[in-house]
């Protein structure tokens, strides 16, 4: 690995990302040393492919050791000279780090990047979480939103706060999307409809918390990336906007879905009601609807028959 991990300031070529992962599961302290001054070069770009992975061997070196030194990953994340990929990724790898340097990086360095450069537009990712433990609906907008259940949804709640700040002192347009369930191809293994499909075919038993009755609102990942997309190119100032299906769906009708798309039988395993959990997400769509003209298209059992389509692909079932 120290062999094959070289580096020509002048050209930012030689390096090898293979061995940049290898180097930082086997010496961390060498991968800091070697990939700091890389990523840290504003020459590194596009001439060293792929470099998102660059990122992820720095910090998978500084997670080895401890460290919370986010400096390097936060300029990479708010260089927009940078590949989209590679600052998304240095994003990601803020996150994973933890500690309060990063959550300080997440919550302010990248308002603080937008301005500087004059980005026309930030989109932030909030949550639906943010309206707490509810049992009305629809969830609006202009709703309260002072009763956070859980610290996910407290940060979430604070991000939007720090978005306003930027946008008030600084002018920086920003739109707060309050996601409601994402759901498709591609979802995170760990998330509730790729799990228990996962399970489902391997013939494991779902783990359901509480009796299968809380409610989710689910946004198929086609919908939602419009009307992000929409949010970018509007000309909207601040604006805080639910992005949701508009239609309840019950854990118990989930697994039913499922049974269908898949033509397996669930065995449910079930368990306590999980502390911060919420027993029903319900969004009121009209104002992305009236500002973008987003609205969602994919139903839920359309969408799920789609992400069961791509997961058998994925498993070669």
């Amino acid at each position: 690995a120290y062999m094959v991990v070289t580096y020509d300031a002048g050209t930012g070529l030689g390096l090898r990302t293979s061995a940049a992962e290898l180097l930082a599961q086997t010496s961390p302290e060498r991968a800091l040393e070697v990939l700091g001054p890389i990523l840290a070069d504003p020459k590194t770009n596009e001439t060293m492919p792929p470099l998102e992975t660059l990122v992820r061997s720095w910090a998978l070196a500084a997670r080895a050791l401890g460290r919370e030194d986010v400096r390097i990953l936060a300029d990479v994340a708010t260089d927009f000279s940078r590949p989209p990929v590679a600052r998304y990724a240095a994003i990601q790898e803020l996150g994973r780090l933890g500690g309060s340097l990063a959550e300080k990086a997440l919550e302010t360095v990248l308002f603080e990047a937008a301005s500087r450069h004059g980005a026309p537009r930030t989109v932030f990712a909030s949550s639906s979480s943010v309206y707490g433990e509810r049992t009305d609906g629809p969830f609006r907008e202009t709703d309260p939103v002072e009763r956070p259940v859980s610290p996910y949804a407290a940060t979430k709640r604070a991000g939007e706060l720090i978005a306003h700040t930027f946008h008030h002192a600084h002018g920086l347009p920003v739109i707060c999307a309050r996601i409601f369930t994402a759901y498709g191809p591609r979802q995170r293994p760990d998330l509730a409809i790729r799990k228990f499909a996962e399970r489902m075919l391997r013939g494991d038993s779902l783990p359901v918390y509480g009796d299968g009755s809380s409610l989710r609102d689910f946004t198929f990942v086609t919908d939602l990336v419009d009307g992000l997309i929409r949010g970018l190119d509007s000309d909207l100032e601040f604006e805080i906007l639910n992005f949701g299906g508009g239609r309840k769906v019950s854990v118990k009708d989930v697994v039913a879905t499922l049974e269908k798309a898949l033509g397996v039988e669930a065995e449910i395993d079930w368990q306590p009601r999980q502390t911060g959990d919420v027993g029903r997400t319900w969004a009121d769509i009209s104002a992305a609807r009236t500002l973008l003209g987003s609205a969602p298209s994919v139903p839920f059992e359309a969408g799920v028959a789609r992400f069961v389509e791509w997961l058998r692909g994925e498993m070669g079932s």
